[in-house]
């Protein structure tokens, strides 16, 4: 970079800055679903005048009428801010060249043969290169292997003849999105930031200070990749760790529970996690075969990474078959037994069934010829990545359902279920979370997984 260059990068920069600051600085969100959308709230919160862009039509016809699709936004806060024309939406990017920060939070999912489909990702890099000016920001906060950033979209940016760092800055700053918790928002989780060059750090920075408490520089982009799919991949094996101490406890006629919360106590070295019926949501499930599907690259074998996948697996399977034993108890087949799963979120009191373990599990259960129907206080229909109908039925948990059906199965433990009503009205119960610990009748009715 030359001298000239460098000084023209410093004026743009601190240019984009103060308008930042003064809230002048208008943001984009690209993706406006369980990430972009309380981002784009918070933004328009502070002052800051923010588009959302989405290609899901119902989605922006939502937002522009001001109804809240997403748990973890409030519904008079987006409403308000909607009336009031700091928050928009549209499909067109048309419009891009009149902003001045534009935040991708589009899906990164696996593909068939569980390897990254940046497809999105790629596909908006090409829409904002297009109508890129000089003065801009773009930071990516999907979830991606390290490189992405570097490797995929900062080329396709300079296509359009404009230099990073210069006229226009880039950034990767991981979202740490907990859909459901109250305590941990997009406000008060720390937010890591990776710039290309020490000025494309600098703006991020001063963007996300501005509603963050927290904000955590790291030395590049790959360094901020690397964090995000650490965590997840962190979670995912401890997880893997427990379910597979749970099957090992099954076979030894010790109690996984008993177990885990005796640990627990532990004041030191000790994080607690609990088995379940698998992995779910856009992260755990996805996350660590990333970093598995780049390790390949540098001719490395991530024997850890994979097996915690392997074992996150089997356990669907694992359920399945405690269901097939149950039914065996009660003197009956599972072909043809009715099955009622209750909850189907892949975590509690949510309305996201995104990589739920249902989803595997009802596919099994089907394969073996058991009627399905499920209750799940948040969510009345599912559909399957590729827009098929789930083969299960929504029912309300009522005392008929319940003593008509074969077998309860307990795949998600939401808080406002009555357990103890509950299992009083069930034949035979599956428990794969532990939600009926407090039941205190009816327990010779109860399996836990």
């Amino acid at each position: 970079m030359t001298n000239e260059e460098q000084r023209t990068g410093v004026f743009i920069a601190q240019y984009l800055k103060d308008a930042i600051q003064t809230r002048k600085a208008k943001v984009c969100v690209i993706g406006i679903g369980y990430v972009g959308l309380p981002l784009a709230v918070e933004k328009a919160k502070v002052g800051f005048k923010v588009l959302g862009i989405d290609q899901n039509i119902s989605r922006v016809s939502m937002l522009n009428l001001g109804q809240n699709y997403i748990q973890d936004v409030q519904d008079e806060e987006l409403c308000s801010l909607v009336k009031g024309g700091e928050l928009t939406a549209t499909k067109d990017f048309s419009g891009l060249p009149e902003q001045d920060i534009i935040i991708i939070c589009v899906p990164t999912p696996l593909n068939a043969h569980r390897e990254p489909d940046i497809s999105y990702v790629d596909n908006v890099t090409k829409e904002i290169s297009k109508r890129l000016r000089t003065g801009q920001m773009i930071i990516l906060e999907s979830t991606t292997y390290p490189g992405t950033t570097q490797e995929i979209m900062l080329p396709l940016l300079e296509s359009s003849g404009l230099k990073v760092g210069v006229d226009f800055f880039l950034a990767y700053s991981p979202e740490r999105v907990d859909p459901g918790n109250k305590r941990y928002t997009t406000k008060n989780t720390t937010k890591v930031v990776g710039g290309v060059t020490q000025l494309c750090l600098e703006v991020a920075q001063c963007f996300y200070a501005q509603t963050i408490t927290n904000v955590v520089s790291v030395s590049s982009p790959a360094v901020a990749e690397m964090t995000k799919v650490f965590e997840n991949t962190y979670r995912a094996v401890n997880i893997a760790l427990v379910n597979e101490l749970m099957m090992l406890c099954h076979k030894m006629n010790i109690s996984v529970w008993e177990v885990v919360d005796a640990a627990a106590t532990k004041p030191f070295g000790m994080q607690t996690f609990y088995p379940g019926p698998g992995v779910g949501g856009h992260c755990i499930p996805i996350d660590p075969f990333y970093l598995s599907w780049k390790a390949r690259q540098f001719d490395y074998s991530s024997r850890f990474i994979e097996l915690a996948g392997e074992v996150n697996i089997q356990v669907n399977y694992y359920v399945v078959n405690k269901v097939v034993k149950a039914l065996n108890m009660t003197g009956k087949l599972v072909k043809g037994s009715r099955v009622f799963l209750l909850g189907v979120a892949y975590k509690k009191d949510i309305n996201d069934y995104r990589e739920s373990p249902a989803l595997k599990i009802i596919k099994l259960l089907k394969a073996e010829g058991a009627e399905l129907v499920f209750f799940d206080p948040y969510i009345k229909s599912m559909q399957d990545w590729d827009g098929s109908k789930i083969e299960a039925d929504w029912v309300e948990l009522s005392e008929e359902e319940l003593t008509k059906s074969d077998c309860v199965l307990i795949i998600t433990d939401h808080s406002n279920i009555d357990y103890e009503k509950m299992v009083d009205q069930a034949s035979i119960i599956v428990d794969t979370r532990n939600a009926t610990k407090n039941v205190k009748s009816g327990r010779s009715k109860i399996i836990l997984i």
